[in-house]
């Protein structure tokens, strides 16, 4: 029972753009033939990208690893190749030629699941912007939407932008959340 406890992550490569049908279909194959012991979970890593469109925040589930799959599981026996023979496999990420999938360390399993340290949580939500001063931006939401602009301010805090929109003729300026506008 014991080596069926000691499960690691390991991640499958994968047709970019198939990962969710992948997963259903390595989830399939290992209900089939009745090894759900040997393997936990199959994750495809994503993120919630929030756009604005006609005023509502949609948030959509984005594959941020295309290409990956992770696997937790107990690659012994036939395991490892039931999952390299589903359709659109291309293999283990970090195996050698005939050798066995490399586990990732659980450093690596937390920063892609997502449980990040607090230290570097700090460093991550002084995340770069996106925009500078000058830059020509379109806004995609609120009652100027489809005008173009120019970011004359640039506030961190709160993030927000002040971008000077020519409205009739003339210069106004509008304080708009990063959300509500794209590069031009």
């Amino acid at each position: 029972m014991s080596e069926v406890s000691a499960k690691k992550w390991y991640v499958v490569r994968a047709v970019s753009g198939q990962e969710n049908k992948i997963k259903a279909y390595i989830e399939n194959e290992i209900t089939r033939l009745g090894l759900q012991d040997y393997v936990d979970q199959v994750l495809v890593p994503t993120e919630k990208v929030i756009q604005i469109r006609n005023g509502k925040k949609i948030s959509k589930e984005k594959v941020y690893f295309p290409g990956y799959i992770m696997v937790q599981a107990n690659l012994t026996g036939e395991v490892p190749h039931i999952i390299r023979s589903v359709t659109n496999v291309i293999g283990f990420l970090g195996e050698t030629k005939g050798g066995d999938p490399v586990p990732l360390r659980q450093s690596e399993v937390n920063r892609m699941l997502g449980k990040v340290d607090e230290l570097t949580v700090d460093t991550e939500t002084t995340v770069a912007i996106p925009y500078n001063i000058g830059d020509t931006v379109k806004v995609v939401d609120g009652p100027f939407n489809g005008f173009d602009g120019t970011i004359e301010k640039i506030n961190e805090e709160k993030r927000k932008l002040e971008v000077m929109v020519k409205i009739f003729g003339r210069k106004t300026p509008l304080e708009l959340s990063y959300m509500q506008v794209e590069k031009v």
